[in-house]
């Protein structure tokens, strides 16, 4: 009878920590995320980075990198087709792997692409390596893929690195980097967005009126308690606040990611969301990266 007991008291623990099992991994993942304190630093020569913790209206966190296209050094760099007998299609990669593959310093998620799907951890799409598309224009050193259409605006960097968001829906002539986005946040350092939006998980860029200046805001979104992400207007407004001329609304959501390459591998500086899963970065059609020389090495050339 004792024997018994044992054997439903072990049954009933088993099943008590298979079913937390789910909340620990959740709990573990949540505990990688970076700290809700400001924050500021140098990452690289010409580049830094701040972290703003906002509570109202409701708690969102916001990373911010600035960085100066005129240091030695500095140079932009957009995930290229996988091939050039298809330049509409895209290999699905992470941030990690595309800092890793291309041996860059900096990265940020890019255009918006389709098909995509998430259902569950185990049910999306893209997975890793899967074939995917941008939608509007990229540009990868002088090679266009993806078609511009109309609400599809660009991130367009000349051979100079001079920097500008264009509204024609295509880079000018000369361009020799260019990633897509939609929404056309600021102009002329004004506020474009005159309607509602949901606070959500964000990525924009913004530049300055001589375009040797590009701060990427990335809001941490879709985590109760810890970032519930921004509206459009908000993010309009700190761009304004940072001194932006333009901004433009890449993609969000779980593709929202900001990693820095370092000694380890990489390093995330937000906290991104794929399926569901704290610190899980979602494979995305292209990306926005930067090479830059390291901290010790620009502390040595003053």
């Amino acid at each position: 009878m004792i024997s018994k007991i044992n054997s439903r008291s072990c049954f009933r623990f088993l099943v008590v920590i298979v079913l937390l099992l789910p909340l620990i991994f959740y709990i573990w993942r949540a505990s990688l995320r970076p700290p809700i304190t400001n924050e500021q630093q140098i990452l690289f020569q010409g580049i830094t980075y701040q972290r703003e913790i906002y509570s109202t209206p409701r708690p969102f966190i916001v990373h911010i990198v600035a960085i100066d296209l005129t240091t030695t050094g500095i140079k932009p760099f957009v995930t290229p087709p996988q091939s050039f007998s298809n330049i509409n299609q895209n290999s699905a990669l992470t941030i990690s792997q595309f800092i890793k593959k291309f041996d860059l310093q900096l990265a940020i998620n890019g255009s918006f692409f389709y098909p995509f799907h998430e259902q569950s951890p185990w049910d999306y799409y893209p997975q890793l390596g899967e074939d995917v598309n941008v939608l509007g224009q990229s540009i990868s050193n002088t090679v266009g893929y993806g078609n511009p259409a109309d609400k599809w605006n660009l991130l367009c960097f000349a051979k100079s690195n001079m920097a500008q968001i264009s509204t024609q829906q295509k880079c000018p002539g000369g361009t020799v980097w260019g990633i897509g986005g939609k929404d056309i946040l600021v102009i002329d350092g004004m506020s474009k967005i005159n309607y509602d939006t949901p606070a959500y998980a964000r990525t924009v860029v913004a530049t300055n009126n001589t375009g040797d200046q590009i701060w990427l805001i990335v809001v941490d979104g879709k985590q109760p308690l810890y970032s519930e992400g921004a509206t459009l207007k908000e993010l309009a407004n700190i761009a304004i606040n940072l001194g932006a001329d333009r901004a433009l609304n890449l993609d969000g959501g779980g593709s929202t990611t900001l990693a820095i390459a370092n000694a380890y591998g990489t390093k995330f500086l937000n906290a991104p969301i794929h399926s569901k899963i704290p610190m899980n970065e979602r494979p995305i059609a292209n990306h926005l990266g930067f090479y830059a020389l390291p901290k010790a090495q620009a502390e040595s050339h003053n």
